[in-house]
């Protein structure tokens, strides 16, 4: 009888075990089919989150191309400090101390009669982008504020989509922002390589502080939506941007992260 008994325990414990790896598959295989099961289509049709931060929790239905919460939550890279209350102009002569937390989006701190660009000295390489002041003066004070806050300093590309051609970046992941969400400036966009686009939410007037760059073709087909706004093209370094999204390692949310930490050492604002 001891030697029935042991069996039987034996047996449940083997069935229990197997039905343990049965719902992880399933899991899994649900998973996959969330981030990597759409097509075009589907993409189109939750307007593609592209945003600035997006699902804080990725075994949820939330769409898997919203890429920013509607609340930003502050970044968790090298937190510098708190800014309350109105947000000052920041120095411009590149020593300012780094702030990361905002409670109020800034004022017109830029002259948009000049010209901007923008230096990512990443650890892949240096993109230099030319900011667009003349079509989207706000969306680049936004950035150019948040840049000589010293935001994006030790932030990460985070995201690598090759279904998209995009990379995107702004903070540690895609939950990360300053803190407060600006205006969306403009609509009927058409996305081409090098473009530098604001990341947001599929919902309206929801991003704040992270981007995404255009790196290739794939990424026209979210001109049938044309709501996130394009506010810079790269001038210089658009082949560093294409190699980073080589580094797509085919696993993680959003299309994938790079295979290893892609970092934005610094990034400097010149004007003239």
């Amino acid at each position: 009888m001891g030697t029935d008994k042991r069996a039987r325990q034996k047996a449940n414990r083997d069935r229990a075990r197997q039905e343990r790896i049965r719902k992880q598959k399933l899991n899994k295989a649900r998973k996959r089919g969330l981030i990597f099961g759409l097509g075009i289509p589907a993409i189109i049709a939750v307007l593609f989150g592209v945003s600035n931060y997006v699902m804080k929790d990725t075994t949820t239905t939330k769409p898997i191309d919203a890429v920013l919460s509607t609340t930003p939550q502050p970044s968790v890279t090298a937190p510098g400090r708190q800014i309350t209350g109105k947000t000052p102009c920041p120095k411009t002569d590149g020593t300012e101390v780094r702030a990361t937390i905002f409670e109020q989006a800034p004022a017109m701190c830029i002259d948009p009669a000049k010209s901007y660009t923008a230096t990512f000295n990443t650890s892949e390489g240096v993109i230099e982008v030319a900011l667009d002041t003349k079509k989207t003066p706000s969306t680049v004070n936004n950035f150019v504020t948040l840049s000589r806050y010293k935001y994006y300093d030790t932030s990460f590309i985070f995201r690598t989509d090759t279904s998209l051609d995009i990379i995107q970046g702004g903070g540690s992941g895609n939950t990360d922002g300053p803190g407060y969400t600006i205006k969306d400036e403009g609509t009927g966009f058409k996305y081409a390589e090098g473009d530098l686009v604001m990341a947001r939410s599929s919902g309206a007037d929801s991003g704040g502080g992270q981007f995404f760059f255009v790196t290739g073709p794939k990424a026209s087909v979210l001109d049938s939506q044309g709501t996130y706004v394009t506010f810079g093209k790269i001038t210089k370094g658009l082949d560093v941007a294409q190699a980073i999204l080589a580094l797509n390692s085919g696993a993680g949310d959003l299309g994938g992260a790079p295979s290893k930490p892609v970092t934005i050492d610094t990034l400097v604002i010149t004007e003239k």
